[in-house]
C-alpha cells in the first residue's frame, strides 16, 4: 500500500481516537457483553446483540485507524521555510475576483478533510489547482459552477 499524505494535526486527532477506543470504548462494551449474558438465552438478548454488533464497528475502527497511521507520510510544513509557495499542508488565502469573496483553506490529507471547517483534500479540485502555485499568483480553477478565477492572498504554513 502506498504512503498517504498526512498532516501533524491529523495524525494525532486519529491517535488521540484509538487511545480512546481501546481504552475507553472497547472495555464498555467487554463489560456491556458480560453484562448481556448474564441475562442469559443470548438468542433472544437484544442487549446482547446490540452490544456485540458495537464491538464489531469499534475493532473495525481501530483497525482502520492503525491502518491508516501505519501508512501514514506526516509532513510536518511548520519547520519549513515559507517562500509563498501552495503546498500539502499549507493554510492558502483565496479571493474570488467574480464575487470579492474570500476564503481560507488548509491543504489537508484526504481523511482529514472537513469543508466545514475549512480543510479541503489534498485531491479536491481547488487544491489541486492551488497546489505549486505562489502567494499573488492569479489562477482559474475549474468547479461545479464552472470555471472561476481566484487570486491566492495568502500562504502561511502553520
Amino acid at each position: 500500500m502506498s504512503q498517504i499524505p498526512m498532516t501533524v494535526q491529523g495524525a494525532q486527532r486519529l491517535r488521540d481516537e484509538l487511545h480512546e477506543l481501546k481504552t475507553v470504548k472497547r472495555p464498555a462494551i467487554i463489560e456491556a457483553i458480560a453484562e448481556a449474558r448474564e441475562h442469559g438465552d443470548l438468542k433472544e438478548n437484544a442487549e446482547y446483540h446490540a452490544a456485540r454488533e458495537a464491538q464489531g464497528f469499534c475493532e473495525g475502527r481501530i483497525q482502520d485507524i492503525e491502518g491508516k497511521l501505519s501508512n501514514a507520510q506526516i509532513i510536518d510544513i511548520s519547520k519549513l521555510t515559507n517562500n509563498g509557495k501552495v503546498i500539502f499542508g499549507s493554510t492558502v488565502t483565496i479571493l474570488n475576483l467574480d464575487s470579492e469573496e474570500e476564503v481560507t483553506y488548509k491543504i489537508v490529507g484526504d481523511d482529514e478533510a472537513d469543508i466545514k471547517n475549512n480543510l479541503i483534500s489534498v485531491n479536491s479540485p481547488i487544491a489541486r489547482g492551488l497546489i505549486g502555485k505562489n502567494q499573488d499568483d492569479v489562477v482559474n480553477i475549474t468547479t461545479p459552477s464552472g470555471v472561476v478565477e481566484f487570486e491566492i492572498t495568502d500562504v502561511q504554513y502553520l
